[in-house]
């Protein structure tokens, strides 16, 4: 049965399970799950994966980590469309559907929007990529809840969880620094980040990522990217994503990944903990021709 499809009956079923059966479940779980595998064995350059379809990523991370960025590169780079469940609540809040003034409420108190309405988006985005042909993905954003990961769990073979890593401080400023061109919909930052080694932590350096000249007069910000905001939603996501992220460590499928700086630095070495070297060499190839 297909992915979605098996989502949209979960999402109806009355007996769906609750959140305290499935964590109960979930620890239960974690003294037989195997703790020893490398995630790199998923690795699509060593034609690992199944041969009927392409990889089935999941990538995590706080809210602005830069989940999106990566995500999408890697996405052209092997085929498969890039789900971003914040992409699918924003083209909601832009519908004049029954869920936009729900979701609007819930965005802007930075709160997390509940499982029913991500999976509701989720499964339909899936039917139309079914419908399309598509094969494979990579999710961003989706599970960030225990009983989220527990319904994929159910529904799909998850190949490899991504959880990308960036210091709090240099997160909030990045945050702060996001922009949206009105027009045309690109997502810039004009943050230029220079935090100071502090607490152990290692000096990072990001420049910022600037417009082209035609979406400088246009750039916006997002309703909740302010301060107040993007620290309840960092507040929220760390009270949350450790179950999530013990649920794949348990499975040995959580690839934990710290970025050491900008997309320069980190771009390539992300390639290269996924087995993806060849790509780079193409990359700067293609560059120099």
């Amino acid at each position: 049965m297909a992915m979605a499809a098996v989502l949209n009956r979960v999402l109806r079923s009355p007996s769906s399970p609750s959140s305290s059966a499935i964590a109960s479940r979930f620890l239960s779980s974690l003294s037989s799950s195997p703790t020893n595998s490398d995630p790199r064995r998923f690795s699509a350059s060593k034609g690992e994966e199944s041969k009927d379809r392409g990889v089935q990523w999941v990538f995590l991370g706080c809210p602005g980590v830069g989940k999106g960025t990566y995500a999408s590169r890697l996405s052209n780079l092997l085929g498969v469309p890039h789900i971003a469940t914040g992409d699918l609540v924003r083209e909601e809040l832009t519908s004049s559907g029954p869920l936009a003034q729900q979701l609007k409420d819930i965005v802007n108190q930075g709160k997390l929007v509940s499982d029913e309405i991500i999976i509701n988006l989720l499964s339909k985005r899936l039917e139309n990529g079914e419908a399309k042909g598509e094969s494979g993905f990579i999710l961003d954003g989706f599970p960030r809840t225990i009983r989220q990961a527990v319904i994929l769990e159910g529904t799909t073979d998850i190949d490899l969880v991504i959880n990308l890593k960036l210091r709090e401080d240099v997160l909030l400023e990045k945050c702060l620094g996001r922009r949206i061109c009105s027009q045309c919909g690109g997502n810039f930052n004009v943050a230029s980040i220079n935090a100071k080694e502090e607490n152990g932590k290692p000096a990072m350096s990001m420049a910022p990522l600037l417009p082209p000249a035609h979406c400088t007069s246009k750039l916006i910000t997002r309703a909740d990217d302010t301060e107040e905001v993007v620290k309840e939603r960092l507040r929220i996501y760390n009270d949350m994503s450790q179950p999530v992220e013990d649920f794949y460590r348990g499975r040995g499928k959580l690839l934990e990944f710290d970025l050491p700086g900008g997309i320069p630095e980190s771009w390539p070495k992300l390639l290269e903990v996924l087995n993806l070297d060849e790509y780079h060499e193409d990359e700067k190839k293609s560059a120099v021709a």
